[in-house]
């Protein structure tokens, strides 16, 4: 995982400033000053932490969408479509396609765009791309 954030850096150049927080986003959301643009990558990792820490996912999402709403900047958030296949048989597997589902649904809800990108291709799924 190291080596593949490693590179995602390296392709987004020295311009960018990269914030670490595998699970507290809310307080680095809390600190942008206005006027910047948050690449939040990715809300299935973040929702992957919280899951293995045990953690209450219907507090940290609240908490989430709060801070997410609240941020002085645009934040794009990536995240992963993981409802398309078939249902996991494993338990954790099926609690974790469930939370992110629902995930993506209230950031969805929320957000005034959403892109879903097949194949390097965008599709607009809600609002309209900016002129």
């Amino acid at each position: 995982m190291g080596v593949r954030i490693a590179q995602h850096q390296k392709d987004r150049g020295p311009d960018w400033t990269t914030w670490t927080a595998p699970r507290d986003v809310t307080l680095v959301l809390a600190k942008i000053p206005p006027n910047q643009v948050v690449l939040l990558d990715c809300a299935t990792l973040w929702l992957t932490n919280h899951m293995l820490a045990k953690a209450d996912i219907a507090a940290e999402t609240a908490s989430l969408l709060t801070a997410l709403a609240r941020c002085a900047s645009p934040v794009v958030v990536v995240s992963n479509e993981v409802g398309w296949g078939i249902v996991p048989e494993n338990g954790l597997a099926r609690a974790f396609r469930d939370h992110q589902g629902r995930l993506n649904q209230l950031i969805a809800a929320q957000a005034d765009l959403v892109l879903g990108v097949m194949a390097g291709l965008p599709m607009i799924l809600k609002g309209a791309m900016p002129t």
